[in-house]
Protein backbone atom coordinates (compact mmCIF):
# COMPACT_ATOMS: atom_id res chain seq x y z
CA UNK A 1 0.00 0.00 0.00
CA UNK A 2 2.84 2.14 0.85
CA UNK A 3 4.93 1.61 -2.56
CA UNK A 4 1.44 2.23 -4.54
CA UNK A 5 0.60 5.26 -2.41
CA UNK A 6 3.92 6.56 -3.24
CA UNK A 7 4.04 5.98 -7.19
CA UNK A 8 0.32 7.51 -7.50
CA UNK A 9 1.84 10.52 -6.52
CA UNK A 10 4.61 10.33 -8.09
CA UNK A 11 2.60 10.07 -11.07
CA UNK A 12 0.33 12.97 -10.42
CA UNK A 13 3.24 14.84 -10.00
CA UNK A 14 4.88 14.06 -13.26
CA UNK A 15 2.22 15.09 -14.83
CA UNK A 16 1.51 18.26 -13.25
CA UNK A 17 5.34 19.10 -13.67
CA UNK A 18 4.17 18.70 -17.90
CA UNK A 19 1.38 20.23 -17.15
CA UNK A 20 2.42 23.55 -15.87
CA UNK A 21 5.67 23.57 -18.04
CA UNK A 22 5.16 21.49 -20.65
CA UNK A 23 8.28 20.38 -20.39
CA UNK A 24 9.32 17.77 -22.90
CA UNK A 25 12.52 16.07 -23.09
CA UNK A 26 15.10 17.05 -26.57
CA UNK A 27 17.61 14.57 -26.60
CA UNK A 28 19.75 16.45 -29.00
CA UNK A 29 22.88 14.61 -27.94
CA UNK A 30 22.22 11.60 -27.33
CA UNK A 31 19.41 9.01 -26.79
CA UNK A 32 17.33 8.07 -24.07
CA UNK A 33 19.14 4.40 -22.66
CA UNK A 34 18.49 2.69 -19.25
CA UNK A 35 22.51 2.69 -18.93
CA UNK A 36 23.89 4.51 -16.02
CA UNK A 37 24.30 8.38 -16.37
CA UNK A 38 24.73 11.56 -14.35
CA UNK A 39 22.61 14.35 -15.58
CA UNK A 40 24.20 17.44 -14.44
CA UNK A 41 21.81 20.66 -15.24
CA UNK A 42 21.65 24.30 -14.95
CA UNK A 43 20.11 25.86 -11.12
CA UNK A 44 17.65 28.06 -10.98
CA UNK A 45 15.12 26.42 -8.25
CA UNK A 46 13.59 23.61 -5.95
CA UNK A 47 11.40 22.80 -8.67
CA UNK A 48 14.82 21.84 -11.16
CA UNK A 49 15.31 18.09 -10.52
CA UNK A 50 11.68 17.43 -11.06
CA UNK A 51 11.84 19.07 -14.06
CA UNK A 52 14.31 16.91 -15.29
CA UNK A 53 12.51 13.83 -13.66
CA UNK A 54 9.70 14.41 -14.94
CA UNK A 55 10.57 15.07 -18.75
CA UNK A 56 12.62 11.48 -18.42
CA UNK A 57 10.72 8.36 -19.82
CA UNK A 58 8.96 6.47 -17.30
CA UNK A 59 11.65 3.73 -17.25
CA UNK A 60 14.25 5.50 -16.85
CA UNK A 61 12.29 7.44 -14.23
CA UNK A 62 12.01 4.72 -12.13
CA UNK A 63 16.17 4.55 -11.71
CA UNK A 64 16.95 8.05 -11.60
CA UNK A 65 17.74 9.50 -8.65
CA UNK A 66 17.66 12.99 -8.28
CA UNK A 67 20.89 14.54 -5.28
CA UNK A 68 19.30 17.18 -3.06
CA UNK A 69 20.46 19.40 0.02
CA UNK A 70 19.55 17.79 3.22
CA UNK A 71 19.58 21.24 4.49
CA UNK A 72 16.39 21.47 2.73
CA UNK A 73 14.81 18.35 2.19
CA UNK A 74 14.90 16.75 5.37
CA UNK A 75 13.06 19.61 6.96
CA UNK A 76 9.70 18.54 7.79
CA UNK A 77 7.75 15.30 6.99
CA UNK A 78 6.39 15.91 3.70
CA UNK A 79 9.33 16.88 2.20
CA UNK A 80 11.29 14.13 3.75
CA UNK A 81 8.39 11.85 2.04
CA UNK A 82 8.61 13.46 -0.82
CA UNK A 83 12.30 13.06 -1.83
CA UNK A 84 13.14 9.72 0.18
CA UNK A 85 9.42 7.52 -0.64
CA UNK A 86 8.13 9.41 -3.81
CA UNK A 87 11.54 10.83 -5.93
CA UNK A 88 13.67 8.05 -4.32
CA UNK A 89 16.36 10.87 -4.23
CA UNK A 90 19.51 11.04 -2.60
CA UNK A 91 20.19 13.68 0.13
CA UNK A 92 23.62 15.15 0.97
CA UNK A 93 24.91 17.53 3.53
CA UNK A 94 26.37 20.06 1.29
CA UNK A 95 27.50 21.88 4.54
CA UNK A 96 29.48 19.48 6.72
CA UNK A 97 31.52 16.57 4.66
CA UNK A 98 33.05 13.87 7.26
CA UNK A 99 34.15 10.12 7.08
CA UNK A 100 30.36 9.46 7.79
CA UNK A 101 29.17 11.94 5.79
CA UNK A 102 30.47 11.82 2.18
CA UNK A 103 28.49 13.40 -0.57
CA UNK A 104 30.85 12.13 -3.03
CA UNK A 105 30.72 8.33 -1.32
CA UNK A 106 26.65 8.27 -1.21
CA UNK A 107 26.65 9.43 -5.14
CA UNK A 108 28.85 6.82 -6.16
CA UNK A 109 27.33 3.91 -4.19
CA UNK A 110 23.81 5.05 -5.84
CA UNK A 111 25.90 4.54 -9.35
CA UNK A 112 27.69 1.25 -8.40
CA UNK A 113 23.90 0.14 -7.31
CA UNK A 114 22.65 0.33 -10.59
CA UNK A 115 20.98 4.06 -10.82
CA UNK A 116 21.56 7.14 -12.81
CA UNK A 117 21.59 10.49 -10.72
CA UNK A 118 20.57 13.88 -11.15
CA UNK A 119 23.40 16.91 -9.99
CA UNK A 120 23.83 20.37 -10.04
CA UNK A 121 27.64 21.04 -10.08
CA UNK A 122 26.82 24.75 -9.18
CA UNK A 123 25.80 23.71 -5.88
CA UNK A 124 23.47 26.60 -5.04
CA UNK A 125 20.75 28.58 -7.05
CA UNK A 126 22.01 30.86 -9.70
CA UNK A 127 20.10 33.88 -8.62
CA UNK A 128 22.67 36.28 -10.71
CA UNK A 129 22.67 37.67 -14.47
CA UNK A 130 25.43 34.97 -15.06
CA UNK A 131 24.01 32.29 -17.21
CA UNK A 132 25.81 29.68 -15.02
CA UNK A 133 27.72 30.14 -12.16
CA UNK A 134 30.99 28.47 -11.31
CA UNK A 135 30.97 24.37 -11.09
CA UNK A 136 31.70 22.81 -7.38
CA UNK A 137 34.51 20.44 -7.14
CA UNK A 138 32.00 17.58 -6.72
CA UNK A 139 31.21 16.56 -10.17
CA UNK A 140 34.86 16.19 -10.58
CA UNK A 141 35.47 13.83 -7.76
CA UNK A 142 32.13 11.66 -8.77
CA UNK A 143 33.55 11.05 -12.20
CA UNK A 144 37.40 9.75 -10.65
CA UNK A 145 35.31 7.74 -8.50
CA UNK A 146 33.35 6.36 -12.02
CA UNK A 147 35.20 6.85 -14.72
CA UNK A 148 33.04 4.45 -16.96
CA UNK A 149 29.72 6.21 -15.96
CA UNK A 150 29.02 8.84 -18.88
CA UNK A 151 27.67 12.35 -17.48
CA UNK A 152 25.39 14.33 -19.50
CA UNK A 153 24.55 17.96 -19.88
CA UNK A 154 20.84 19.13 -19.18
CA UNK A 155 19.95 22.89 -20.00
CA UNK A 156 16.68 23.66 -18.59
CA UNK A 157 15.30 27.21 -20.26
CA UNK A 158 12.68 29.22 -18.33
CA UNK A 159 12.67 27.10 -15.43
CA UNK A 160 13.93 29.90 -12.89
CA UNK A 161 10.39 31.62 -13.61
CA UNK A 162 8.36 28.48 -12.83
CA UNK A 163 9.01 28.74 -9.11
CA UNK A 164 11.28 31.83 -8.48
CA UNK A 165 13.18 31.92 -5.46
CA UNK A 166 10.70 32.66 -2.01
CA UNK A 167 8.08 31.11 -4.01
CA UNK A 168 6.26 27.99 -2.89
CA UNK A 169 3.18 27.64 -5.62
CA UNK A 170 4.48 27.41 -9.36
CA UNK A 171 3.97 29.76 -12.47
CA UNK A 172 2.84 28.40 -15.51
CA UNK A 173 5.65 28.89 -17.42
CA UNK A 174 6.78 26.73 -21.03
CA UNK A 175 9.89 25.13 -20.44
CA UNK A 176 12.30 23.13 -22.65
CA UNK A 177 14.52 20.17 -20.68
CA UNK A 178 17.34 19.59 -23.65
CA UNK A 179 19.86 16.99 -23.21
CA UNK A 180 23.31 16.99 -24.67
CA UNK A 181 26.26 15.14 -25.42
CA UNK A 182 27.86 12.44 -23.22
CA UNK A 183 31.11 13.33 -21.07
CA UNK A 184 33.81 11.16 -19.58
CA UNK A 185 36.53 12.01 -17.43
CA UNK A 186 39.94 11.08 -19.42
CA UNK A 187 42.94 9.23 -17.35
CA UNK A 188 44.63 11.78 -15.74
CA UNK A 189 42.78 14.67 -16.27
CA UNK A 190 43.29 17.33 -13.89
CA UNK A 191 40.27 19.04 -12.05
CA UNK A 192 40.17 22.58 -13.27
CA UNK A 193 40.32 21.01 -16.71
CA UNK A 194 37.22 18.11 -16.49
CA UNK A 195 35.03 21.70 -14.67
CA UNK A 196 36.11 23.53 -16.97
CA UNK A 197 35.11 21.38 -20.01
CA UNK A 198 32.00 20.09 -18.09
CA UNK A 199 30.88 23.91 -17.87
CA UNK A 200 31.37 24.68 -21.66
CA UNK A 201 29.73 22.04 -22.64
CA UNK A 202 26.83 22.89 -21.30
CA UNK A 203 27.04 26.50 -22.12
CA UNK A 204 27.13 25.20 -25.78
CA UNK A 205 24.09 23.50 -25.07
CA UNK A 206 22.22 26.59 -23.84
CA UNK A 207 23.76 28.22 -27.09
CA UNK A 208 22.42 25.53 -29.59
CA UNK A 209 18.88 25.44 -28.19
CA UNK A 210 18.09 28.97 -27.71
CA UNK A 211 15.97 30.93 -30.49
CA UNK A 212 18.56 33.05 -32.71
Amino acid sequence: MKGLLAAGIAGLLTGFTRFITGAQARWIGCAPRGERRVYFGNHASHADFVLIWASLPPLLRRTTRPVAGADYWEKGAFRRYLIHEVLNGVTIDRERVSATSDPVGKMAEALAFGDSLIVFPEGTRNTTEEPLLAFKSGIYHLARRCPDVDFIPVWMENQGRVLPKGETIPVPMLCSINFGEPIRIAEGEAKAEFLRRTRDALLALAESVRPA
